[in-house]
């Protein structure tokens, strides 16, 4: 962590040693000129709190949320200028160096201006602009009788976030609008604690789905982030959690399988506890989840945290299709035009959208709710409907090269042919 802090300071202070430069040019007031640093000082101090001073509780989680939002709004407009004024050195540089221009100054702080105003956008609306994304994903051996089968992922809710009742409802009513046949939370239903799930039990009551509604844990749902007065007031929220998700109509899956039942077929589907690498809690126990399944059976697997299924899941039994989520794209990144950016990818191989590997593929959720940062900047919260759909004899199957962030895979689209 102390690493990645160092190299964030740095990138930091480049961005702003060269914003200061279109500051300077444009005007020589001292007071802005101070105030700019001092601003700085202020914000880089906090962040060397944070790497130095390990303490837990709500007081430091809400200093680091405000110590990211200050951040964003101070370094990312100042990242985006960069390029201009670095381009403008470089010509500079073939001139020996005249003064600054103070067009292209000027236009530097537009642009800054402009990506604070994204950022004010995501921090105030973009909590609650919720996204409808969609895929359809064909399989050879799906059960007939599922074919065109729908499902709706949650993931992320993060309840203790909340503040804003129509905002959240807005996304429940959305989800509920996609009429899907099968409803799954792929984990982290709250921050910390269960009571923070309690204003929002009857909203989510009213989440529908024909062939029912299923759940897993999270690495925030076992309450292992903050300090408990006992073991024992410990478990007590873990097992209150759990009452909360039945008390919603969800059925938790904790390492068990069950079976979805449709015109006398069936296919498999599997919950693991939370499961995660670079020292999150390991308790998903996929072995003793299939125990008893059938190896022809269509499984569907919900794993919150997406390593669980580049770790262990692709090394094990076939898998046809795992939900996950955790990532929360950072709640921060760029996707424009078929582009995707997000400084998790740096982190995680696999961390929004879909992902396929030796005929099996796995899909991560962005996040419905939000921790941490108190909005979302370019990472919308995401509502997700999969259609399950089963190739025939008249399917071409047409492999699309994708380069994908985590060169893993490549990307299977098929035309029908009839």
């Amino acid at each position: 962590m102390a690493k990645r802090a160092i190299l964030i300071l740095s990138l930091f202070l480049i961005g702003d040693i060269y914003f200061y430069q279109a500051i300077i040019t444009i005007t020589q007031n001292p007071l802005f000129h101070i105030g700019y640093w001092l601003i700085d000082l202020l914000l880089i101090a906090g962040i060397i709190s944070i790497v130095f001073i390990r303490r837990a509780g709500d007081s430091v989680q809400r200093f680091i949320a405000v110590l990211i939002t200050a951040m964003l709004l101070l370094f990312v407009p100042k990242l985006f200028s960069f390029p201009i004024l670095l381009a403008e050195d470089i010509v500079r540089l073939f001139r020996s160096f005249p003064a600054r221009s103070i067009y292209v100054s000027e236009a530097t702080l537009a642009i800054g201006g402009v990506i604070f105003l994204v950022i004010v956008f995501g921090l105030t609306r973009g909590k609650h602009f919720y996204k409808v994304r969609k895929e359809t994903i064909y399989f050879p051996d799906l059960p007939e009788a599922f074919d065109g089968f729908t499902i709706t992922q949650l993931s992320d809710i993060h309840s203790g976030s909340w503040s804003d009742t129509k905002g959240v409802q807005k996304g429940i009513d959305l989800a509920n609008d996609q009429n899907s046949d099968l409803l799954l939370f792929t984990g982290d239903l709250v921050n910390n604690m269960a009571s923070e799930m309690d204003p929002w039990i009857v909203s989510f009551t009213k989440l529908k789905a024909p062939y029912g509604k299923y759940a897993v844990l999270g690495n925030h749902d076992y309450g292992d982030y903050i300090k408990w007065e006992s073991s024992a007031a410990k478990d007590a929220n873990l097992r209150r959690l759990k009452e909360i998700h039945a008390e919603m109509g969800f059925k938790l899956l904790l390492n068990e399988t069950v079976t979805i039942a449709k015109q006398g077929q069936s296919i498999a589907l599997i919950g693991v506890e939370n499961w995660g690498k670079s020292g999150f809690h390991q308790y998903g126990d996929l072995k003793k989840a299939t125990a008893n399944i059938p190896d022809d059976s269509f499984k569907l697997l919900m794993s919150h945290d997406p390593s669980h299924w580049d770790e262990v899941t692709i090394h094990k039994q076939h898998v046809h299709l795992t939900l996950a989520g955790h990532t929360h794209g950072m709640q921060f990144g760029i996707e424009l035009f078929g582009f995707k950016w997000s400084p998790i990818q740096y982190f995680y191989k696999q961390w929004a959208g879909l992902y396929t590997k030796d005929g099996k593929y796995l899909y991560v959720n962005r996040g419905f709710g939000y921790h941490g940062l108190k909005g979302r900047v370019g990472m919308w919260p995401e509502i997700t409907v999969l259609t399950l759909k089963r190739t025939t004899d008249n399917t071409a199957d047409i492999m699309l090269e994708t380069n994908l962030p985590d060169q893993m895979a490549t990307r299977k689209s098929y035309i029908r042919q009839d």
